[in-house]
C-alpha cells in the first residue's frame, strides 16, 4: 500500500503521523511511505532520518494526497486537506466529529474512508488511540495550570504547592480517567491540595489506591459540585464521552462565585468543553479571562510537546497502521470489532452513532458500510 504522511498544518501543531522507525517497519512489509518535506522536522525528525528508513520525501501535500491509499496524520484535516481527499481513499488521524460539523460534512462529501483515533476501542472497551495522548494531556494540564495561575499569566499569584507555612493550591480534577489520572499524577507530585470527581465509585477507589491520601475523591452524586469549585484555585476538565461532546459540567453561575484568578484547564476542549465559558485556544494564544478566571483551552494541547507526544502516539497506532496496510481496511475492520469502532465516516456515511446523533445525521451500521 501507498502511505502518505502530510505535515500538520494547524495552528502551533509540530507532531507527525509517523516517525521513522514507523516508516522503516512499513517499508519492512514491502509498503511505500511518502513524507511531506520536513513533516517530522518539529517533533526532531531530519528528512535523512525518512530516507534511511526507506522513505520517499515529497514536496507538497497535494502531491502526498495524490500518490497515497492512505493518509496518517495526528490531527483532524483542515479545509485545504478536506477538498484533496478523493474518493475511497483511507483517512486514519484524530477527527473529534461531534465538535466539528462542517469537517464532517466534508468528509461525507469526499465519500473517502474515515477511522478515528479517539474511537477505536480494546477488549476493556478503553480507548487506546486516545490514551497516550490524552496521558500527555494530562500531565500538560497541570503544568499549564500552574503556569496561568502566575500573577504576570492574570493568575492569582499562587504557588500551587505552597511554600514553607504557606498551604498549598487546591486542584479539582473533573473525570478520573486517563486525563484525570495523569493530571493527579503531577499535581500531587507538586504537592497541592487535589480533589478528584468521578460517577464511578470503582474508579475513585483504584485512585486512592494509587494515590493514597494525597488525594481526596468525590463521588459525583453526592456532592455539591458547585461549593467545591468555589473554593478551587485550579480545575482541569477531564471527562469524556467517547466521540461524543462532553457534557457542560461547569455553568457560567459556578464561574462567577470563582475565586478571582482562579483558573480552569478544559482538557475537553477538543470535544466542545466541559466548560460552558471554553471556547477552543492555541499555544499562541492560550488563555482568555471570564469572571476575572483564567482559561485555558488549547485544543491541540500534546502538539506543545511534539517529541514526546510523536513517540507515545506510534507506539499505540503503528500496529493499526500497519494492519491497514497489509490487509486493506475491509478485512482489517471485519475482523476486529474494536477497531471497527474507529470508523467514522465510510464512503458518505456518518458510521458513528454519537456523532450522528449530534450532528443530525443518519446513522449507517459500520459493518454495513464497509461490506
Amino acid at each position: 500500500m501507498k502511505i502518505g504522511v502530510p505535515s500538520e498544518i494547524k495552528a502551533q501543531e509540530s507532531r507527525v503521523g509517523l516517525t521513522p522507525l514507523s516508516v522503516q517497519e512499513l517499508t519492512n512489509h514491502g509498503h511505500e511511505v511518502f513524507i511531506q518535506d520536513n513533516a517530522g522536522f518539529g517533533a526532531g525528525f531530519e528528512n535523512e532520518d525518512y530516507q534511511k528508513a526507506g522513505a520517499h520525501i515529497v514536496s507538497t501535500a497535494g502531491d502526498i494526497f495524490n500518490d497515497s491509499d492512505m493518509i496518517v496524520k495526528v490531527k483532524e484535516p483542515q479545509s485545504e486537506e478536506v477538498k484533496m481527499l478523493r474518493e475511497n481513499q483511507l483517512l486514519f488521524t484524530y477527527l473529534h466529529l461531534s465538535a466539528a460539523p462542517e469537517l464532517t460534512k466534508g468528509l461525507v462529501d469526499s465519500k473517502s474512508i474515515c477511522i478515528a483515533y479517539e474511537t477505536v476501542t480494546d477488549e476493556n472497551n478503553r480507548l487506546p488511540l486516545l490514551a497516550p495522548m490524552s496521558a500527555v494531556a494530562g500531565r500538560m494540564s497541570i503544568q499549564a495550570g500552574a503556569h496561568s495561575l502566575e500573577k504576570p499569566q492574570g493568575g492569582r499569584g499562587l504557588l500551587i504547592g505552597g511554600a514553607p507555612g504557606v498551604r498549598p493550591g487546591n486542584v479539582l480534577i473533573l473525570g478520573g480517567g486517563v486525563v484525570g489520572e495523569n493530571a493527579a499524577t503531577i499535581a500531587t507530585g507538586m504537592e497541592a491540595k487535589v480533589h478528584i470527581v468521578d460517577k464511578s465509585e470503582a474508579r475513585l477507589k483504584e485512585l486512592q489506591m494509587k494515590f493514597g491520601d494525597r488525594i481526596v475523591p468525590l463521588v459525583s452524586d453526592e456532592i455539591n459540585l458547585q461549593d467545591y469549585v468555589a473554593e478551587t484555585d485550579l480545575l482541569i476538565g477531564g471527562v469524556l464521552i467517547p466521540g461524543a461532546n462532553a457534557p457542560k459540567l461547569i455553568s457560567r453561575e459556578m464561574i462567577k462565585n470563582m475565586k478571582r484568578g482562579s483558573v480552569i484547564v478544559d482538557v475537553a476542549i477538543d470535544q466542545g468543553g466541559c466548560v460552558e465559558t471554553s471556547k477552543p485556544t492555541t499555544h499562541a494564544n492560550p488563555t482568555y479571562v471570564i469572571d476575572d478566571v483564567v482559561h485555558y483551552c488549547v485544543a491541540n494541547m500534546p502538539g506543545g510537546v511534539p517529541m514526546t507526544s510523536t513517540l507515545a502516539l506510534n507506539a499505540a497506532t503503528l500496529p493499526f497502521v500497519l494492519n491497514l496496510a497489509q490487509n486493506g481496511y475491509r478485512d482489517a475492520l471485519n475482523s476486529d470489532a474494536n477497531f471497527l469502532a474507529g470508523l467514522n465516516v465510510c464512503q458518505g456515511n456518518v458510521t458513528y452513532k454519537a456523532v450522528a446523533d449530534d450532528l443530525d445525521y443518519e446513522f449507517v451500521d459500520p459493518s454495513k458500510a464497509i461490506n
